[in-house]
């Protein structure tokens, strides 16, 4: 029996994370031989400050993108 962790950053829906999990389950199946019923997915998902690359969090990097964004022009 295939046990699938995934840790996600929080802010997908539930039709990605059933949508990830569909094709998962898909490939398990095909490249193991294994029937849809005996595959498991366990989603854990974490807040952008309980992630890290680098020693910055998630939070820390988005609001870095988000600062280097051309602001509109208020022409």
């Amino acid at each position: 029996m295939p046990i699938i962790e995934m840790h996600l950053l929080t802010g997908r829906t539930v039709a990605q994370k059933r949508g990830v999990a569909a094709a998962i389950t898909e490939a398990v199946c095909a490249q193991l031989g294994v029937q849809p019923q005996q595959v498991r997915i366990l989603i854990t998902e974490h807040g952008g400050e309980d992630f890290s690359v680098a020693g910055q969090t998630a939070a820390m990097r988005a609001e870095a993108a988000a600062a280097t964004l051309p602001t509109k022009d208020p022409a």
